[in-house]
């Protein structure tokens, strides 16, 4: 396949996630869904929805035998997540006009490493490929939502609390994918009866369409017109170009190829955190800068992702 048709295919995909995030942008600014209704759907993904879908998806194809090297994902993303913090931190250092540096930092910092990954690959794969996609991303969140859930929190809003709240884990996607692992381990998932397993499918099929409508509703609660110019075009720099680049240059570096490159390189590629809008709306902390930086990050991934993820393919590595 050459350079355009993978192209088309990575922008096709792209496409379809920003139609389905155009849908809650709709509802939203057209009040058929208002902001309770937002929050309480935002929630429902969250702690319902996208928990199932993990749990089905583990039950269902994953295995320690045919996974050994399945904690390799984890320190992958907690090395990603570091790598943006540090390329974050270098830039507010570089840039000494930024006035929201922790902001600018979990921008840069944290990406939408669960919904847009996972819609990436069902858009782009299909069939064994796309699940071996899935379990590698679910294993990747099992780092990202330990740092996300505690440290990130914590970061944004440790001028208001004095230490890690643990609840914050317990209601997120992580004890899901967690609990899954254990009951793998232990060998008990084989007993789990189908009349569970069928309504977690069909929960689990709702779960990737309504996150992307989530994330459309939170982008269409945002002021477009009030924008700091230089230090958004500085933050949309750093996490599309700048660390996708770098990742890129890393895997080159160190050799790595297959469904872990791709997933280094598509986790350093995608727009910032929607988590981070929720924080700082359950947290009532300032949130501006954050929702700003979620908002044109996933705008002008729909045309920086594809780039990347065609280069990765390109070079014959996956």
């Amino acid at each position: 396949m050459n350079f355009v048709t993978m192209f088309q295919t990575t922008l096709i995909a792209t496409l379809q996630i920003f139609m389905m995030g155009a849908v809650g942008y709709f509802l939203v600014r057209r009040k058929i869904i208002d902001d309770s209704g937002l929050v309480m759907l935002s929630k429902l993904v969250i702690s319902l929805f996208f928990p199932v879908f993990s749990f089905y998806q583990l039950i269902k194809h994953f295995s320690f035998a045919s996974y050994p090297h399945w904690w390799i994902f984890p320190l992958v993303s907690l090395c990603v997540t570091a790598g943006g913090f540090l390329l974050g931190w270098l830039m507010t250092g570089l840039f000494k006009g930024i006035s929201y540096k922790k902001d600018f930092v979990a921008v840069v910092g944290f990406q939408n490493s669960g919904f847009i990954p996972l819609m990436l690959a069902a858009t782009m794969f299909s069939g064994q490929v796309a699940q071996e996609l899935y379990i590698c991303i679910f294993l990747f969140l099992i780092g990202f939502d330990l740092v996300l859930w505690s440290f990130g929190i914590w970061f944004l809003t440790h001028h208001k609390v004095d230490k890690f709240d643990l609840k914050n884990l317990l209601i997120s996607p992580f004890t899901a994918i967690v609990a899954s692992l254990i009951l793998i381990a232990l060998g008990l998932d084989r007993f789990i009866p189908s009349f569970v397993m069928k309504p977690a499918e069909m929960f689990g099929a709702c779960a990737l369409p309504l996150a992307v409508m989530v994330v459309g509703g939170n982008l269409a609660l945002i002021d477009i017109f009030a924008v700091e110019k230089k230090e958004i075009t500085l933050a949309v720099l750093s996490k599309l170009v700048f660390l996708p680049a770098l990742a890129l240059l890393a895997v080159l570096a160190l050799g790595v190829r297959g469904p872990i490159g791709f997933l280094i390189i598509m986790q350093a590629a995608v727009p910032s955190a929607n988590s981070l809008s929720v924080i700082a709306r359950r947290h009532q902390i300032e949130d501006k800068f954050l929702n700003q930086g979620v908002l044109f990050t996933n705008v002008f991934s729909v045309f920086t992702l594809p780039v990347f993820l065609t280069v990765y393919m390109q070079l014959g590595l996956f």
